[in-house]
Order: C-alpha cells, then structure tokens, then sequence
C-alpha cells in the first residue's frame, strides 16, 4: 500500500481546520491539527508532517512567525491561508518562507491542487490509479471497472468506493465513513452508509464476482477479501 503524504493543518477556527481536514482526509492524506502555533510547532517536532497549511491571524504567535520557525528548522513546503488579499501581505507572506499562499474563502478544488503542486516538488506524486484485487479506479477519469467489466457509479457512490480504496483492508466504522464521505455524522440512527454499501455490492457483483466490501458485524465495514 502505497504511504500516504501527512499534513499539518493550522488555524486557530477549530470549523475551518475541520473543514479542511475532513476535505484532505477524503483525498487520501493523513491529517493532524492545531489551534495555534505553538501547538503547531511542538506537533512538527513530535512527526515531521510533508505539508503545512498555516492560517496567517493566529493569537500570540502569527503565521508569519510560525512559517519563518518552520523554515529556520528546515525545507517543509508550507501553504498559507489568509482573509487579506493585499499584494504587501502575500510578500510579507512569501517573504516569512511560504511556499504558496492561499486567500480566503477559497473553494476546495484550489486548495487540492495547491496541496498536490507543492507536494508534487516536494515528493512523489499522490497515486491516481487504485487498485485492489481486480477492482481499479481512476481519480483523474473516474473510470471503475472490475475486471473487464466497466462499472457506471453515482457521485456519491464514486466518492465512497474511493474511500475504501484508499484505506483497504482497515475496518472503518459507519461513522468515519459519513464524516470522510459525507462531511458530517447524521447520527447513530441514520442508516445512509449501509444503503450505499447495498448500492455499491449491487454493480461490484453484478458480474458474479466475489465480495470486496465486507461486513465487521457491530462496527462497519472494510474493503477486504474475505
């Protein structure tokens, strides 16, 4: 299994670091946050994260302390996010070490291409091809076939195979998959993840094939053979 790119997410609005952390959790990276740059920096020392994304108003120690610490310490590519759209800001942001600037409120497919560019001249390239057993999916096509045979999935079919696909073999629980797929927990009574996981074994079996999505009796579900 291919390792996964670790992110560090900063901003002292705990809605807008989950926000972005549910988004990026989706996209396949591992995410950990904090709330200020103190936090912040005590977390980089404890597990080096390949990315940073640093909001710039921050009580106590700003962004822009915070990005020229990171940079002092060493070549972690950090991304900066700001409600000032100032032409002096975006220097004085660039000039404290950050590597890309981002202004707020910015939609998440900027972001994720931002994410990807950086750790791009960073690192390699996150995986678009996933594969497991006999089942493929393209990110980029959002082609899935199983097989020889093409698959046809809803959005929201798509964007929960790609979940599994890319946690394979982990048992995740009903409400992990609502919070990564569908952004939020609808409660323990919301039956929405079972009725798509039906969905779902309906066309990954419509050939026959055996059953890649299994039931853990009590806590969810897995992408796993059995």
């Amino acid at each position: 299994m291919a390792v996964r790119n670790r992110i560090l997410v900063v901003d002292d609005d705990e809605k807008i670091a989950a926000a972005i952390r549910r988004a990026l959790i989706f996209e396949g990276y591992e995410v950990d946050t904090a709330n200020d740059g103190v936090a912040a920096l005590r977390r980089m020392r404890d597990q080096a994260p390949d990315l940073v994304i640093l909001d710039v108003m921050m009580p106590e120690m700003d962004g822009m302390e915070v990005c020229r610490r990171i940079r002092a310490e060493g070549p972690t590519p950090v991304l900066m996010l700001t409600a000032k759209d100032a032409t002096e800001d975006r220097v004085l942001g660039l000039d404290s070490g950050a590597d890309d600037y981002v202004v707020k409120p910015f939609s998440y497919d900027e972001l994720h291409a931002r994410v990807r560019a950086l750790l791009r001249r960073s690192g390699p390239q996150q995986q678009q091809v996933l594969r497991y057993g006999d089942l493929s999916l393209n990110i980029a096509t959002r082609e899935v076939r199983r097989g020889e045979r093409d698959i046809d999935l809803t959005v929201k079919e798509f964007e929960l195979l790609t979940y599994f696909m890319r946690n394979p073999r982990q048992v995740l629980s009903r409400s992990k998959i609502l919070d990564a797929v569908w952004g939020y927990d609808f409660g323990a009574a919301s039956n929405a993840v079972d009725v798509y996981v039906g969905y779902l074994r309906k066309k990954l079996e419509a050939g026959r094939e055996p059953r890649l999505i299994q039931t853990v009796v009590g806590v969810g579900y897995a992408l796993r053979e059995r």
